[in-house]
């Protein structure tokens, strides 16, 4: 964790001499929903390759930009692509541009996801508002020697969700007639999707969706004394009695179908937020 550091603060230095804005806030744009960065006034737009120490993004639906700007009147800088563990880097890669926002000044993450719906009332395009998670990915982006620099040793997830961010993206959905779901979201390591004992098993346990991401990130952010908002959109669903194949293909175009709800989401649910 103490090289970590090191690392966080170089990047931080080479980023802030790219752009003069200042974040407040950061959001990370999984898979399908890069073009929600299409509503930020861009101000700066650096590739994760030329940031130092920062991983590079595999997959192919992720573009793999930092972007820095302003949103709703908030200034903001996104990831346009993340990094998951069955990339094979490791939890500490996977969450590092994390830390290097927190060390840019963000005091909110904003995540999203596409995801599979466990929860049967659920649909395929609905916006669900993250509430809690459960980490199966059998992996913790903390273990190892704690750096106090970057947090505490034992970091609490009462409250991971930041309740208040909950309560006002919920009211901003109702408001503009945007169908909205709340619930818990579980995170598996990947890349295959789960058969239908996993996704039954999932249900029982208490989730509503299912996805590969967003957990070590979110548990960075608590590490880092960040708020969190999370949004998930339901690009299929796994219900152990009626599965059908999924292909990467379906996944993206559903995603890309309902993202521009999430997108007004995020516009609208910004407006709001007091920094």
């Amino acid at each position: 964790m103490k090289d970590i550091y090191k690392k966080v603060e170089q990047a931080a230095e080479y980023l802030n001499k790219q752009t003069s804005i200042k974040p407040d806030i950061g959001i990370i744009l999984g898979t399908g929903l890069g073009s929600t960065a299409e509503a930020i006034e861009i101000d700066a737009e650096v590739d994760y390759k030329d940031i130092p120490n920062f991983p590079v993004s595999t997959v192919e639906s992720h573009s793999g930009k930092l972007l820095f700007g302003t949103l709703s009147g908030k200034k903001v800088v996104a990831m346009q692509g993340r990094f998951h563990l069955y990339e094979g880097y490791t939890p500490q890669q996977v969450t590092f541009p994390v830390r290097v926002m927190k060390s840019l000044g963000i005091k909110i993450l904003i995540v999203s996801n596409a995801c599979g719906g466990l929860n049967p009332q659920y649909e395929r395009g609905d916006i669900m508002i993250i509430t809690d998670h459960i980490n199966f990915q059998g992996q913790n982006p903390l273990v190892g020697v704690n750096d106090d620099r970057l947090g505490p040793r034992f970091p609490d997830m009462y409250d991971i969700y930041t309740k208040e961010l909950v309560d006002l993206a919920y009211r901003t959905a109702i408001e503009n007639r945007i169908a909205i779901q709340k619930g818990v979201y579980i995170s598996v390591l990947g890349p295959n999707l789960e058969t239908g004992a996993e996704y039954r098993a999932m249900r029982v346990l208490g989730a509503d969706v299912v996805g590969m991401s967003t957990v070590p990130e979110v548990i960075v952010a608590r590490h880092s004394g960040l708020k969190v908002l999370g949004f998930s959109i339901i690009t299929d669903m796994g219900l152990p009695d009626a599965m059908e194949s999924v292909s990467l293909e379906d996944v993206i175009a559903a995603a890309n179908k309902a993202e521009p709800k999430l997108k007004k989401m995020i516009i609208e649910t910004l407006k709001k937020i007091e920094i």
